[in-house]
C-alpha cells in the first residue's frame, strides 16, 4: 500500500472499518451442513419428544446451502433431521433440529437446539400445532368416501378446485361460495394429477409431474424388462398411467403403489394402492398399517419382478434419500433367500445429472442413461430444446445400460464402445475411452485437465483447471471449511482436537 493510501485509510477510520467488515463477512460466512439422520416422534402421551438416532450423514460442501430443506418435522412431517451450525475457520458448531422438508421457515418453523430444554406451555403449542397439521380426514374415511363418490350419478359427482376435495352431497353446503366443478368422470378420477393443483412452493413441494412424453417411455420401458410391479415412490403421474394400462390392456398384468407426501391422493386410491410417505425420513403417517402394504408390495412372489421408480425434489438432500432408499432396500430383501442375496432391487432414481458423484456416492452400482426427463409444469425442465436449455434430469439405475433402449426416434443411438443408448450429441472420447457429456452437448476433450469438459469451458492457467471464460480465479475453492487446506474436509482437520473427533464417534 503506497504512503497516500495509507493516509487515507487512517483518515477515514479504516483499520477500525476493516474490522467490522471482517466480522461481517465472518457472519455471512457461516455455513450449514448436516451430520447425522435424526428421528424425533412425538409421544401423545407424556407429551415429550422422544429422540431415536439413526444412521450418520455427513455433508459435502457443495450442499451446505441446501442443508435447510429436508420434510417435515415430527409434528406434521414426521421426523426430523438434525443439523449443525458451522462457522467457517473456527470449531465451534452447534447442532440444531429442523423440519426435513422445508427450506423456508414460513412453510414449517419448527426449530429447536439439540441442548435446549422445553417448557411445558411449548410443548402443549407444539401439540395443539402439531393437530392442527394433520389431513381433515383419516386414510381409511378418504377410502370410505371414495367408494360413496363412485356410486353416486355422474351429476352429483362434484369436485372443489378451492379445497382440492372431492364432495359428496352432505358437503354441498359447506362449499357453496367455492369454486366447484361438477361431472366428474371415471376417467378424471382416474387422473388425479390433472384434477389436483400441483405444489409448485419450490421451498417445500416443488410437486413437478412428468410429461406424457416421458411418462409413456417409462411405462412402456418397464414391462419389457420383465417388471410386473412398480413402487412409485412420488411419482403420482407414473402410478396412474399404470393403472391406466392395467385397467384398459387386459394383456398387462403390471401393478403399482404409489408412496406420496401429498395426502390429497388418498381421496382417490384405496389403502392397497396409495400411502401417504415421506420419503426423507421413511415415515409412514398411517402407521404399521401402511407399512405393511409396501412390505407384502414388495415382497410378493419372493421379491421377483418389482422396481423402485422415485423422483425426489430436486432441491432434497442426497444423504437422507440415500438413506431412505436403503431402508426400502432392506424391507425387499426380508424376502429373500439366502441364495439371492447378492441380487439387489432395481431402481430408477429421476434427478438432474449433476447430482451424479453424490449419488453414486451412496450407490457405487448406479449409472446415468442418456435420457431427458421432462415435466409438464416446469418452464426449463422440456425435451426438445437445445443448448444449456435442454433439461437436465436423467435416471439413475443399477440395471446395465445396454438393456435399456432408448427412443431411436428421438435421436438416441448406442455406442458399441460404451455398450450404452446414448443422445444425438454425446461422441464417444477415444482419450477417455468414454462418451462423456452429461447435459446433452457435445464436450471437449482438454488435454491439460486430462478429460473432457463442457463447451463453454477454457483452460486457466491460473486455477490450474477448467472453468467459464469469465471465472474468478481468487473465488472459493474446495477444501477443509475451517483451515482451508485442499488435501482434506472439516471432518479430518488435523485443528480439531482429538477428544472431539472421538466424541464425535461415539455419539455417532
Amino acid at each position: 500500500m503506497s504512503h497516500k493510501e495509507n493516509m487515507s485509510t487512517k483518515s477515514y477510520g479504516g483499520t477500525r472499518n476493516q474490522q467490522k467488515s471482517n466480522q461481517r463477512c465472518e457472519k455471512r460466512n457461516t455455513r450449514w451442513k448436516t451430520v447425522k439422520y435424526l428421528r424425533i416422534q412425538c409421544r401423545n402421551k407424556r407429551s415429550r419428544l422422544k429422540h431415536q438416532t439413526s444412521t450418520t450423514i455427513k455433508e459435502s460442501a457443495a450442499v451446505r446451502a441446501a442443508v435447510r430443506e429436508g420434510l417435515r418435522v415430527a409434528q406434521s412431517l414426521g421426523p426430523t433431521l438434525l443439523f449443525v451450525k458451522v462457522n467457517q475457520g473456527k470449531e465451534e458448531t452447534r447442532r440444531f433440529y429442523a423440519c426435513s422438508a422445508c427450506r423456508d421457515r414460513k412453510d414449517c418453523n419448527f426449530f429447536q437446539w439439540e441442548d435446549e430444554k422445553l417448557s411445558g406451555a411449548r410443548l402443549a403449542a407444539r401439540e395443539a400445532h402439531n393437530r392442527k397439521c394433520q389431513p381433515p380426514l383419516s386414510r381409511t374415511q378418504c377410502a370410505e368416501r371414495y367408494l360413496k363418490f363412485i356410486e353416486l350419478p355422474l351429476s352429483q359427482r362434484k369436485f372443489c378446485q378451492r379445497c382440492q376435495q372431492l364432495l359428496l352431497p352432505d358437503d354441498w353446503e359447506k362449499h357453496h361460495e367455492h369454486r366447484v366443478v361438477g361431472d366428474i368422470s371415471i376417467t378424471q378420477l382416474r387422473r388425479p394429477s390433472q384434477l389436483l393443483y400441483p405444489l409448485e412452493n419450490k421451498k417445500t413441494n416443488a410437486q413437478y409431474l412428468f410429461a406424457d412424453r416421458s411418462c409413456q417411455f417409462l411405462v412402456d420401458l418397464l414391462p419389457t424388462l420383465g417388471f410386473t410391479r412398480v413402487l412409485c415412490v412420488g411419482t403420482p403421474r407414473l402410478h396412474e398411467l399404470i393403472r391406466l394400462k392395467a385397467s384398459d390392456d387386459k394383456k398387462s398384468n403390471i401393478k403399482s403403489l404409489l408412496l406420496d407426501i401429498d395426502f390429497r391422493y388418498s381421496q382417490f386410491y384405496m389403502e392397497d394402492s396409495f400411502c401417504h410417505y415421506n420419503m426423507f425420513n421413511h415415515h409412514f403417517f398411517d402407521g404399521k398399517a401402511a407399512l405393511e402394504v409396501c412390505r407384502t408390495f414388495l415382497q410378493e412372489d419372493k421379491g421377483e419382478g418389482v422396481i423402485m421408480v422415485t423422483d425426489p425434489p430436486f432441491g432434497g438432500l442426497v444423504e437422507p434419500l440415500a438413506v431412505t432408499f436403503k431402508k426400502l432396500i432392506a424391507m425387499w430383501k426380508e424376502g429373500q433367500s439366502e441364495d439371492s442375496s447378492h441380487k439387489e432391487l432395481p431402481i430408477f432414481w429421476i434427478f438432474p445429472y449433476f447430482f451424479e458423484s453424490r449419488i453414486r456416492q451412496f450407490f457405487p452400482s448406479f449409472c446415468m442413461l442418456d435420457y431427458q426427463v421432462d415435466y409438464d409444469n416446469h418452464a426449463l425442465y422440456k425435451h426438445g430444446k437445445t443448448g444449456r436449455k435442454q433439461s437436465p434430469v436423467r435416471i439413475f439405475t443399477n440395471i446395465p445400460p445396454n438393456k435399456i433402449i432408448l427412443p431411436s426416434e428421438e435421436g438416441y443411438r448406442f455406442c458399441p464402445l460404451c455398450q450404452r443408448y446414448i443422445s444425438l450429441e454425446n461422441q464417444h472420447c477415444e482419450h477417455c475411452n468414454s462418451c462423456t457429456s452429461k447435459d446433452g452437448r457435445k464436450w471437449n476433450h482438454c488435454f491439460f485437465c486430462k478429460k473432457c469438459v463442457k463447451p463453454s469451458w477454457i483452460h486457466c492457467s491460473i486455477c490450474g483447471h477448467c472453468a467459464l471464460p469469465d471465472h474468478s480465479c481468487g473465488g472459493p475453492k474446495d477444501g477443509c471449511f475451517i483451515c482451508g487446506e485442499l488435501d482434506h474436509k472439516r471432518s479430518t482437520c488435523p485443528k480439531i482436537t482429538t477428544s472431539k473427533k472421538v466424541n464425535s464417534v461415539l455419539r455417532a
